[in-house]
């Protein structure tokens, strides 16, 4: 098959995985000016009976029609190129997606964080909502059959059961024709589903227990089932994760269907529609550090529609719920207290007699020296970059290049990037209005942005901030290493 071009078109590179119903290859598409990477499927049916090779062939039509479709309509389905018969074997002609499994991802970077599972959940179940919208069931969900894209970490279904299945076409005693076999991983699939009766919520399971085994690093087959209830016992293996993503897991494994999420979207709305804790997800800081002149009024959003209930010793935290404090700018404007990196090289000039020049020739100063480093990115694009994630709900990406003492913070984040996720869901867009270069060195900068946030409800809220950023060699960019409020 390499001394050749399949269907005088496709150059097999490379075999991707091989199974009991074919195999699939890494192809070039020669007949593109672009010689586009693609992936062919090889497809043996289990039957070489003449009627039921027909049957196998008519189906064979109508699901890749059905793959056709759904690649069109959801961009984190693979779209189908082609689809063709030859030598009494059937091809699939797919979009190759560039990117990791989630199995390589865990084999490489260990165990999933309780932020990067609801991220990906997030991202997903609109996908599976959309092809159950088409009346289909995907029925092979697990870390082999979602890719996450390289080229916006957004994870894409690969894999459809259906083609299988007629491949596994036969016919009974009585002409009937069946399927010979079951489609699903086992471990991976609900009691229903190994019967041959997979509904909608057999989807879910399957992506629960793909959510489980990423977060514990165990297989489903090592997880261990009350013996009362008949229930997997997961949770000990995860102790990191809050008891809202455990509950809603718990609800999505449960044994019997009627016991699950009904539907992608109703899982979907349980993720999103969670509560942030009833305490406050900003920082309480004591008066003496964050004086409340600091915090101005026009940064405070919409208060909530309700309010926990408060006790004389929360006066302050109470007033900051209830005016609805949640912005994230705040929240980065009271964190860090340790000085930059160019905050201690002000001080060097300080000590070293520097101390009576004036801070506007200083600044100048600074920045006319920076010469010897124009091969460097311009800072201000790090800070752009931080809110064009925001902008196109990229959530994850912006997160992760926020400092570990950020992140880590339990005031801040005291359930990690749920608390992040939450706030920013809640704001529209944000408007850059301006991005000012304050202070560059070879290691460390400062910008100013100042931009406006349009909340979900309509009302618009003015921001300045701080960016201070240092230089990380290993990553070849500037970091973020400070935020404060202006």
């Amino acid at each position: 098959m390499t001394s050749a071009l399949l269907n005088d078109r496709y150059n097999i590179l490379r075999i991707i995985s091989k199974g009991g119903f074919g195999e699939t290859f890494l192809a070039e598409d020669t007949q593109m000016p672009s010689g586009r990477y693609c992936v062919v499927k090889l497809l043996k049916p289990t039957n070489n009976d003449p009627k039921t090779y027909q049957i196998i062939q008519e189906r064979f039509q109508r699901e890749a029609a059905i793959l056709e479709e759904l690649g069109e309509g959801q961009p984190q389905i693979p779209s189908l190129y082609a689809y063709f018969e030859s030598g009494g074997e059937f091809y699939l002609v797919q979009e190759y997606i560039e990117g990791k499994t989630l199995n390589q991802q865990l084999q490489q970077q260990g165990i999933f964080s309780e932020s990067r599972i609801r991220d990906l959940l997030i991202n997903l179940l609109p996908t599976l909502a959309y092809i159950h919208d088409k009346r289909i069931i995907h029925r092979d969900i697990k870390p082999d059959n979602i890719i996450l894209r390289s080229s916006d970490n957004k994870p894409v279904l690969i894999d459809f059961g259906a083609v299988r299945e007629t491949m596994g076409t036969v016919m009974t005693s009585s002409g009937t024709p069946t399927s010979s076999i079951v489609i699903g991983t086992p471990g991976f699939m609900p009691s229903e589903q190994s019967i041959g009766r997979p509904v909608f919520s057999s989807d879910l399971y399957s992506l629960g227990l793909t959510a489980i085994y990423l977060l514990t690093g165990k297989v489903p087959q090592a997880l261990t089932t009350d013996p009362l209830t008949g229930e997997i016992v997961w949770r000990e293996l995860a102790l990191n994760i809050s008891p809202s993503l455990g509950d809603i897991l718990d609800k999505t494994v449960k044994s019997h269907a009627r016991d699950r999420f009904s539907t992608a979207r109703e899982m979907l709305a349980a993720l999103q529609s969670e509560n942030v804790s009833s305490s406050p997800t900003v920082a309480f800081v004591p008066p003496v550090q964050v004086p409340p002149i600091q915090i101005p009024s026009a940064t405070i959003a919409v208060a909530p529609t309700s309010a926990p209930k408060q006790s004389n010793n929360n006066t302050i935290i109470s007033s900051l719920i209830i005016g609805g404090l949640a912005c994230f700018g705040i929240i980065a404007g009271l964190i860090l207290t340790r000085p930059s990196a160019v905050e201690s090289e002000q001080s060097k000039d300080s000590k070293s007699g520097n101390s009576q020049q004036n801070p506007q020739s200083s600044q100048s100063n600074n920045l006319q020296n920076n010469s010897n480093f124009r091969d460097r990115p311009d800072p201000r694009e790090t800070v752009t970059r931080y809110y064009s994630y925001i902008n196109s709900e990229q959530y994850e990406s912006a997160w992760q290049m926020l400092p570990s003492s950020i992140k880590n913070d339990p005031r801040l984040h005291p359930d990690g990037y749920v608390n992040y996720y939450n706030w920013w869901d809640s704001v529209d867009r944000v408007a850059i209005k301006n991005v000012n270069l304050v202070d560059s060195r070879s290691d460390a900068s400062e910008v100013n942005i100042s931009y406006d946030y349009q909340m979900k409800k309509g009302n618009f809220t003015p921001q300045t901030l701080r960016f201070s950023l240092v230089w990380d060699e290993s990553q070849d960019d500037w970091a973020i290493a400070k935020i404060k409020v202006l």
